[in-house]
């Protein structure tokens, strides 16, 4: 027994030291490298004064702004999470359809075909702060006319403030909904 008992402890220790603590560094260590911001937050000021990290999303309901991807946790950024619903669960049916009805009432212009899918089902994260650049311009029509604004005026902005895929290969473009919303409030100052 003594023979067996003490390999295996001798083993399991290096094996608890290898997989928890050193791969543990090296998959920090790679995603503070290579992630945009290194993971970290980065605050957004207006006046100096925050109004929100660029990473994490947020809550926009005014028809005068972008509306980001809905949020399985309300937005709280102490905890990511989903909803963890299937695609044929009732309840997210319901959830899905709500918010279609809610964005058409919104945007009376786009067909129900044109929206998005991340506009009416939340995120993995329920912190997801970018939306598709298709996402922001099915929107562009209701800004442009809640802010007074031409909605050729409202996809330039959209455009500048497109970010390509990551190193140029992985993932679609995307927009900052935050920093979207700061630049069309910059724009109708």
């Amino acid at each position: 027994m003594k023979t067996n008992l003490i390999p295996a402890l001798r083993m399991s220790t290096v094996m608890l030291v290898l997989c928890s603590g050193l791969y543990t560094l090296v998959v920090l260590g790679f995603a503070k490298v290579v992630a945009p911001k290194g993971g970290a937050a980065e605050l957004i000021e207006r006046d100096g004064i925050p109004v929100g990290a660029s990473n994490v999303g947020q809550l926009f309901t005014s028809d005068g702004y972008f509306h980001g991807r809905p949020s399985a946790i309300d937005y709280n950024a102490e905890g990511s999470g989903g909803s963890n619903k299937g695609p044929s669960n009732p309840d997210h049916l319901a959830t899905v359809q709500a918010r279609i009805d809610t964005f058409l009432v919104h945007n009376p212009g786009v067909q129900r075909a044109d929206i998005p899918s991340e506009l009416v089902t939340a995120s993995g994260s329920g912190l997801d702060p970018h939306l598709s650049v298709k996402a922001a311009t099915v929107q562009a029509e209701r800004i442009a006319l809640a802010r007074g604004l031409t909605a050729t005026s409202v996809q330039e902005l959209i455009d500048s403030h497109t970010d390509g895929p990551l190193l140029g290969l992985f993932g679609p473009s995307t927009v900052n909904v935050l920093e979207l919303n700061l630049a069309i409030d910059a724009a109708t100052k």
